[in-house]
């Protein structure tokens, strides 16, 4: 599917490639006609000549290869870092004098938890309210907004009522 601004679609770019290259039309006049430009004309007719009507086709903007995948060696060291100290991407990224998303991206490719769902002291993953069934667990929670007293009712703030020195 061609982005919203495109010009052309499948069958427009078809149109163009076969007046130029079966009617012969000049390829400034097909890009006029069109409202393209020249180049874009010569484009689209010659990958009519090489491939036919699939050369019109749609095709995915996405690259053949990654020739920028971090290398083996550096995603060991970012996952050793990570392990043995515990640190977040920045901080790992800093160590290791790289870019910050690319520490987080082969974090994440590699499923390491964020700090924040590890235990602090074993360094695994924290699992929280797991029961055999649905509602095995009731989990309430409580705001305190005001100064409650410690039952009895007579002691406000630590002092009994009435004066400043009784106890």
């Amino acid at each position: 599917m061609p982005h919203r601004n495109a010009p052309l679609t499948e069958t427009g770019r078809l149109r163009l490639a076969r007046c130029v290259v079966e009617d012969g039309w000049p390829l400034r006049r097909a890009a006029e006609r069109f409202q393209v430009s020249p180049t874009t004309a010569q484009r689209w007719a010659d990958r009519y000549r090489r491939l036919g009507e699939a050369g019109v086709a749609d095709r995915s903007s996405r690259p053949r290869t990654s020739p920028g995948r971090t290398p083996t060696r550096t995603e060991r060291r970012i996952i050793k870092v990570r392990l043995l100290r515990r640190w977040g991407p920045a901080r790992i990224a800093h160590f290791l004098h790289l870019v910050p998303s690319t520490v987080h991206r082969v974090l994440t490719r590699y499923r390491l938890a964020r700090l924040s769902h590890l235990d602090r002291t074993t360094g695994r993953v924290v699992r929280r309210y797991e029961h055999a069934r649905p509602g095995g667990l009731v989990h309430v929670d409580i705001k305190k907004l005001g100064n409650i007293p410690n039952g009895g009712g007579h002691r406000i703030h630590g002092r009994a009522r009435g004066g400043r020195n009784s106890s």
